[in-house]
């Protein structure tokens, strides 16, 4: 998303183009790899020192509940942040701790119609994400 789709996306949301959430959002994408809330704020604090650390926390949130970035939880429950909130799942590394976006159209497709016909008593189902867990081979 770029930062002129980003400031339309804030818009269309009812919420103000402040330089905190932009710069923010900036550091989730260019940290590129589902960055902590840690990470970000060590970001920040290079790129943008006035911003404060509780500034940081409250625009995550707010960009998380506006449905601009969304949050991953890895295997050692650690919450990270997705720039990318259209549908896709998630490869993760248990010895690396990296996470990589993962699209598959059958999948997908597979899932849904499983859920689909399978229901599940006195639930109604939002959205499915795996987080495929495994190892990433450097060959």
């Amino acid at each position: 998303m770029t930062n002129d789709f980003f400031r339309e996306q804030l818009k269309q949301k009812g919420l103000k183009v402040t330089p905190q959430r932009v710069a923010i959002y900036e550091a989730v994408v260019n940290l590129n790899n589902h960055p902590t809330a840690e990470k970000i704020i060590d970001y920040i604090r290079r790129n943008h020192p006035n911003i404060a650390i509780g500034t940081v926390y409250k625009v995550l949130d707010s960009l998380v509940d506006n449905n601009l970035l969304k949050k991953v939880k890895n295997d050692k429950d650690i919450m990270r942040y997705d720039a990318v909130v259209s549908h896709h799942h998630h490869l993760y590394c248990s010895e690396t701790d990296r996470i990589e976006d993962y699209e598959d159209e059958l999948l997908d497709k597979l899932i849904n119609e499983y859920f689909k016909n399978k229901k599940i008593e006195k639930f109604e189902i939002q959205d499915i994400t795996l987080q495929i867990t495994g190892k990433f081979n450097n060959n």
